[in-house]
């Protein structure tokens, strides 16, 4: 439950801070973020493969 509590507590100081930046950064960090989990599930997905193979 506490884990939950920091989560919102996080997300809220998160969407305050992109509500006072422009949008053309906002923007830009959205995509960096974007690419960074795709990267991320991408190499997950390889990895899973690679050991249900073995």
């Amino acid at each position: 439950m506490l884990f939950l509590v920091a989560a919102l507590l996080l997300l809220g100081v998160v969407l305050g801070t992109v509500a006072h930046v422009p949008l053309t950064v906002s923007s830009v960090l959205a995509a960096v973020i974007a690419v960074w989990l795709a990267v991320f599930a991408c190499r997950e997905r390889h990895a899973r493969r690679g050991r249900s193979a073995n």
